[in-house]
């Protein structure tokens, strides 16, 4: 009976042995989970961040060129109603609006900054060259910020997508991520017209 007993006991905290190993693995592998969607939501921030720069940078490019010229109110407008579209989707935080309305805005400001090349004086102007300036270092901290968190939410997204983390990540509620891909017009070039 004792050797009985001294294999039941002896299965019994092998048991207990793998089930504390499989603890500790789902835990540790939950935990890792959580820290990559962190770092997903955290470079998400940094882009809308970003963008809003952008575009608050905008209103002060717009009143410097509408100093400049009289007959350009339709750009105007279109560029206020992008930036506003902007600006509420980036309230929402759903990065597929927060791309298409980044790039309603990039169409209409390219027409803004199109339309500068036909008043000299303006392309001149300390403030204009400033602004255009401020602008162009901004793109290129979208542009980054946008690198970052797609490298960020592919090394989520292939986490999340592996066995066997892809079961503790679905039992745990985390799933694939959208990458914020440039909108199908952005490739198109904006059509200026002065008619």
């Amino acid at each position: 009976m004792k050797n009985g007993a001294k294999v039941v006991a002896g299965v019994l905290i092998g048991i207990g042995a793998i089930m504390l190993v499989f603890v500790f693995w789902f835990f540790g592998t939950r935990n890792n989970l959580v820290s990559l969607k962190e770092d997903v939501e955290m470079q998400q921030s940094q882009v809308e961040t970003t963008l809003q720069r952008r575009s608050d940078l905008i209103p002060n490019l717009v009143e410097t060129v509408k100093g400049y010229t009289d007959h350009e109110e339709a750009v105007f407008t279109e560029i206020a109603d992008a930036r506003s579209k902007l600006a509420g989707s980036i309230r929402s935080g759903d990065m597929e609006a927060i791309a298409e309305a980044n790039s309603e805005l990039d169409s209409a400001l390219g027409r803004l900054l199109a339309i500068s090349e036909d008043y000299p004086d303006l392309e001149a102007s300390d403030q204009f060259i400033a602004l255009q300036d401020e602008l162009a270092g901004t793109e290129n901290r979208i542009t980054v910020a946008r690198q970052y968190y797609n490298e960020t939410v592919r090394d989520y997204n292939t986490t999340v997508q592996r066995f066997p983390t892809s079961i503790v990540a679905s039992m745990s509620g985390y799933y694939p991520v959208e990458y914020f891909e440039a909108d199908e017009d952005a490739s198109e070039v904006p059509e200026v017209s002065f008619d």
